[in-house]
This record gives structure tokens, sequence and C-alpha cells, in this order.
């Protein structure tokens, strides 16, 4: 960033104190967290759901594990997402494309009968979604200079905007799937990701100029070979799923796989590099422990999308004032607390400034919050169909969201903090690359959960991750040592 991009990115406070192109990205996520998590809130229940109640009629493990590989891999492609960002066209118009895309996947969701449907429907929103997030966190920080103390809230404003529409999302699919049908539910998320198109494309051009230039731009002798081994990968992707390699029911180990080796590529291919400088590569190495960490994390925090749905489904009392609360909408709770405590925390984080604590705390903090929550189904435990409270499991999603604020905005910030320069955007693909396999082996876990089994299957999970979050806990001072200097 030139030194009056930066000064005057500092000096612009018209979006509630944060630059004004903020606001623009801000926009175009939430659209397409509408669409996301609107289609996700009635995708399991489609897959599982008889064909007489319009669904497909999957045994509910296969959905479950089929809904966490879908969200794994929609991590997984933000590498795909910032390598073209890096090596090819800039982050700004990766971005642009893949909104386009996603809107072609939620369409096909809609219009698509059946498993046909479901497959190309999943795979664009898949590699859309992938493109547009890792390139949409590179935008928000390419706004702030490494010295603005604005921009850990800067980030949490722009997660306030991603939990509108993950708010509102569940709640208007839901509505619509029930009165009119799960198509019909598809077609209104694939509505909200055209509006948030049609609202970027008005406020693209007015972000900085350096999300639109080519960081580490690929030689043009290599051109051919790349398309060729991209050519190659979909042949063999499409090659094992024909001869039942890859089938449904495995779906959610193979994206597990896929991604630890993606994971060891990435790390290895940026470590290696000649691009970057020692202080760089010192703090990659720091990134790692944060890394487990964040997989941990997601692990479980990724089973409100595969196990709660379930619960939410057998489990829940939903019953008000006489009045049945369908179960898509306990997917709309966790929103509500972001959307509450997001300004909260951003608020702290600005009072506290360089007294608030390093990341690696906040990090252990957020694994150990989330392991108490899975505690906390224990009491519920074994109780029979409707037999916990639906204040419970509001109680249980705040901590959900203690827990998600302490690790995924802080995690997006300090990623963009410790990226090496030429790895600005893969550096945020390697975030989401934990989010990636969090998610797959969320879906992988969810297939051991019965109404039978919720004492062990909560149990151990809950101090698996209590115990991840001590270590990293104990682990502070030679992290911090390696970030050098980032906090």
């Amino acid at each position: 960033m030139s030194d009056n991009t930066t000064v005057e990115g500092d000096r612009d406070t018209r979006f509630f104190g944060q630059p004004w192109a903020l606001a623009h990205v801000f926009g175009v996520e939430m659209w397409e967290r509408f669409s996301f998590y609107g289609m996700q809130g009635i995708l399991i229940y489609y897959l599982y759901f008889s064909v007489a109640e319009g669904g497909l009629g999957m045994p509910e493990a296969v959905a479950t594990g089929i809904v966490g590989a879908y969200g794994g891999s929609v991590y997984l492609a933000t590498i795909l997402g910032a390598w073209l960002a890096d090596r090819l066209f800039g982050s700004e118009r990766v971005l642009f494309a893949s909104a386009i895309v996603i809107m072609a996947g939620h369409i096909a969701l809609a219009v698509l009968p059946g498993f046909v449907g479901v497959g190309v429907g999943l795979v664009l929103v898949a590699v859309g979604s992938g493109g547009l997030k890792a390139n949409a966190t590179s935008v928000v920080g390419s706004l702030y200079s490494a010295a603005d103390p604005r921009r850990d809230a800067g980030f949490s404003l722009f997660y306030l905007g991603i939990n509108l529409g993950a708010f509102f999302g569940p709640l208007l699919t839901g509505l619509v799937q029930s009165a009119a049908g799960f198509h019909w539910g598809f077609g209104l998320a694939a509505v909200g990701m055209g509006l948030g198109l049609i609202q970027y494309s008005f406020g693209r051009k007015q972000l900085p100029a350096e999300t639109r230039t080519v960081p580490n731009p690929l030689p043009r002798t290599k051109f051919v070979l790349v398309t060729v081994i991209g050519v190659v990968a979909i042949a063999a992707l499409a090659a094992l799923v024909l001869i039942g390699v890859i089938r449904a029911d495995n779906l959610s180990t193979v994206v597990v796989i896929t991604v630890v080796a993606a994971t060891l590529a990435y790390f290895t291919v940026i470590l290696t590099s000649r691009g970057i400088t020692p202080v760089e590569r010192s703090r990659v190495f720091g990134f790692i422990p944060l890394f487990i960490v964040s997989v941990a994390f997601w692990s479980l925090y990724q089973q409100q999308f595969t196990v709660i749905p379930l619960y939410s489904q057998s489990q829940l009392n939903r019953s008000i004032l006489g009045w049945e609360m369908p179960a898509v909408w306990v997917q709309s709770i966790n929103p509500v607390f972001i959307i509450i405590l997001s300004g909260v925390f951003a608020a702290i984080w600005t009072k506290l400034g360089t007294r608030q604590p390093a990341t690696p705390i906040k990090f252990a903090l957020g694994a150990i919050i989330m392991g108490a929550a899975f505690l906390l189904f224990l009491p519920f435990a074994g109780g029979g169909a409707n037999s916990t409270p639906l204040l419970a499991i509001v109680g249980i999603l705040f901590v959900f969201t203690v827990a998600e604020l302490l690790i995924s905005p802080v995690g997006l910030s300090v990623t963009t903090k410790l990226a090496p320069k030429k790895f600005h955007t893969q550096m945020v693909a390697l975030f989401f690359l934990s989010v990636a396999l969090g998610s797959a082996i969320s879906g992988v876990l969810s297939q051991f959960y019965t109404p039978e089994n919720e004492v062990p299957y909560f149990s151990i999970l809950g101090i698996i991750a209590i115990a991840v979050g001590v270590a990293l806990l104990l682990l502070v001072k030679p992290v911090l040592a390696l970030m050098k200097g980032v906090r």
C-alpha cells in the first residue's frame, strides 16, 4: 500500500469509524452469507427428509457427512480463489467473478431436480464461496495500514455483516421452504446473492487500486502447464466419482484427507519460498499453533450444521405458546448473538488498544470456551424426544458465540498481519484451510452422534477442545517470539 493511500485510509472514518470502502465489501459479504446460510439451513433437511416430505430420503449419517464435506469444500476452495488472485487476476476481480458463480449454484439447486441439482449446485456454491471468502478478507485487510489500531475493530464490523446475512438467511428460506417447498427456498437464496452482486457492482471501483493488482504474477510460459494440470485434476476427480472411490458415504473423509494434504503442501511452499524474508518465515511458523487450535475449534463449532439440526429436530422442545418453531430457525440464534456481541468485542479491543490480550491468548480462550459449550449439553443428554428446553439451546449457542468472536474475526485479522507480502491472499486461504479441515472433521464426527450416545459424544469432544486450548496457553511466549512483534 502506498504512503498516500495509507494516510487517506487511516483518516477515513465515514463507515462507523472505518474506511468507507469497507461498506462495499460489507454489503456483498452480507448478501453472500444470506444465500449461503439460507441454503445450508434447509440443505440437511432436504437430504434426509423423506421423498413424501419433499426431501431425498438419505440416511441421517450420510446427510450429515455430506453437509460437513460441503462445508469443508467451501473453505478448501479458498486455495483456488487465493491462487487466482495472487497469480492471475487480483483479489477484487476474483471476488466479483466468484459472486456470479455462487448465484449460478443457487439457481441450479432451485431448478434442477434431485441429486443432479445437489451435485451441480453444491459444487458451484463451494467453488464460488471459496473464491469470495478469501478475497473479501484480503480486500478488507488492504483497507488498513499495518499500524492502524482500527484493524481488529474493522474485521469485527465486517463480521457483523456476515452475521446479519446469516441471521436472515435461515429465517426467510425456512419460511419459504415450509410454505412452498425446498426448491423455492433455494430460489430465495439465489435472489439474495443476486442482490449482493448488484450492490457490489456499483461500489467495486471505489476499492483501493492495489486490490486489482496481481502481487505475484504467473509467468506466461507456465500458462499452458497450469491449464493442463487443472484439466487433469478435474478429469481425475470425475473418474474417482464414476468408479465409486468417492461416494456420498465417505465424502467427508475424502475432504479431510484432501485438506490435510493441501495444508502440508501450502505450508511447505510458503516456508521454502525464496521470496519471503527470515522474519516472514518465522511468522508463518508462529501461525502453525494458531492453525491447529483453529481446527479443533471449527471441528466443534461447525456441528451447528450437522449435529445441532438433528438435535433440534428430535431432542429440542420448540413449542412456544402452542406454536412449534421451525427447526431451521435454531440456526439464526448464533447470528443474533454475533450481531449483538460483535460491536461489544470491537469496542473492547478498540478501548484496550495495545493492552488487549495477544492473539494466542484469545485463541486459547476460544478453544476452552468452545469445549465448555459442548459440556453444557450434558445436563440434557439422554432426556428423550423434545426434552431439551429451547432456552437451554439459546444459552449454549451464546457460549458458542463468545468462543467464535475470540477466534474467527481475530484469526482473519492476525492472518493478514502474519502473511508474507508475496503470499498475502494465500495466507488468508491457509486460515480458511483450518476452517475447511474443522468443517470436514465435523462431518466425520457427526456420523457417530445418536441420541443414545450423547454423554460420551459431547463430553469427549468438549474435553479435547479444552485440552487443546490449555496447551496453547502454556505455549504463548514461544509462539509470540515466533510472531516477531505481531500480537
